[in-house]
C-alpha cells in the first residue's frame, strides 16, 4: 500500500505520531482524515526553543488538498489537545 509507513515510528493511542521539521502528522492514513500540526513560530523558555504558535488542520487522508477543518492554538500541548477533538468529531461523521 502507498501510504504505509515503514520503519520504526512513534505511537499514541496506537495511531502513527510523526514529524518531520515543522510538520507534525498524527493519525492512521487508512482512516478517512487525518491531523496535522504545523509550527508557524517558536519562543524561549528558559534557553529552550518551544514551539509557540501551531496551525492544526484536519486533511482528508486520500486528499491531502480538501481540508475538513483549521485553526491555530499557542503551544503544542493546547494545539494537540484541539486536534485531537477535531480529529475524534471528524472520523465520527462516516
Amino acid at each position: 500500500m502507498a501510504n504505509e509507513v515503514s520503519g520504526k515510528y512513534l505511537e499514541f493511542q496506537n495511531k502513527p505520531l510523526v514529524r518531520e521539521g515543522d510538520t507534525i502528522c498524527y493519525g492512521d492514513m487508512n482512516e478517512k482524515c487525518i491531523l496535522i500540526m504545523e509550527i508557524l513560530s517558536y519562543k524561549d523558555v528558559d534557553g529552550k526553543k518551544l514551539p509557540d504558535k501551531i496551525m492544526i488542520q484536519i486533511i482528508d487522508s486520500k486528499n491531502p488538498n480538501r481540508i475538513i477543518r483549521q485553526g491555530s492554538y499557542n503551544g503544542l500541548h493546547d494545539a494537540f489537545g484541539m486536534g485531537l477533538i477535531w480529529l475524534d468529531q471528524a472520523l465520527q461523521q462516516a
